[in-house]
């Protein structure tokens, strides 16, 4: 415990650096995983519309709202990207 508090003013703000690293490596794999699951759910309606399993106005429909989701992640991406330049 003194040992933890004489080291205080050294390892504080290495365990700050260290707690921001995870807390951006968190942020960036939600932002992957958020973008490859609507991947996978477009492969999926893909896949349902070829064995025809729904319709081609229910293919287009689902379609368009996933194409205009990964849009919306790309465009919030290079929004953060050009705020950070």
């Amino acid at each position: 415990m003194l040992l933890r508090l004489l080291t205080l003013p050294i390892s504080g703000p290495l365990e700050g650096v260290t707690w921001l690293g995870k807390k951006l490596q968190e942020q960036v794999d939600t932002e992957i995983d958020e973008t490859e699951n609507l991947s996978k759910k477009l492969l999926t309606l893909q896949l349902a519309f070829d064995m025809g399993e729904i319709s081609e106005e229910d293919f287009e429909d689902q379609e368009e709202e996933l194409l205009l989701a990964i849009q919306a992640l790309e465009e919030q991406k290079l929004k953060e990207e050009e705020e950070d330049a």
